[in-house]
């Protein structure tokens, strides 16, 4: 069969073509990590880095009660949202909000050391100012020994969590 000049670069063409549907798959994925950073807490806000124009455009998203212009302006940071690394910026959100891969494994690890000092005690005490010479081993010693006192009384683990707090502090 012969073929026609030209038509097989056509084909090539379309396959690279991105589907109508797919192009407003895309736009709706842009606009909910816009919705999701809109949603963020302030402090948690602060710590992405976003260009000026597009940063400007959540602050004022934030300010805005009314149904409509609050939607209007999510469709404008979607818009802006276009000319940004929304993989890169994805990450970012992740991390500062805990859900991506990197932060979980940091919070498992900062529970295996609350545990280990609450088993082993001085022992894993030492190893851990070994690796973070700016520990306060008085202050970790009162937490672990408050943080037995609560597990064998039935009582509320408080000392536990001020021990994870401390910890992941130091870590961070």
């Amino acid at each position: 069969m012969k073929k026609t000049p030209g038509f097989d670069d056509l084909d090539e063409d379309i396959e690279e073509e991105k589907s109508k549907s797919q192009i407003k798959r895309e736009m709706h994925a842009l606009q909910d990590l816009g919705k999701e950073l809109v949603n963020l807490p302030k402090e948690q806000f602060e710590r992405i880095e976003l260009p000026e124009e597009l940063h400007d455009a959540i602050i004022e998203a934030r300010r805005i009660h009314q149904h409509g212009a609050h939607k209007r302006q999510l469709q404008y940071i979607g818009k802006l949202m276009r000319g940004v690394d929304a993989d890169a910026l994805r990450e970012q959100v992740d991390t500062i909000t805990g859900h991506s891969r990197q932060a979980v494994a940091a919070l498992h690890h900062i529970e295996r050391w609350r545990d280990r000092l609450l088993h082993d005690g001085d022992t894993a005490l030492a190893e851990l100012v070994t690796e973070f010479p700016d520990t306060d081993r008085q202050y970790v010693r009162q937490l672990v020994r408050n943080a037995k006192k609560e597990l064998v009384g039935n009582k509320p683990p408080k000392s536990a969590r001020g021990l994870f707090k401390y910890l992941r502090g130091l870590m961070e």
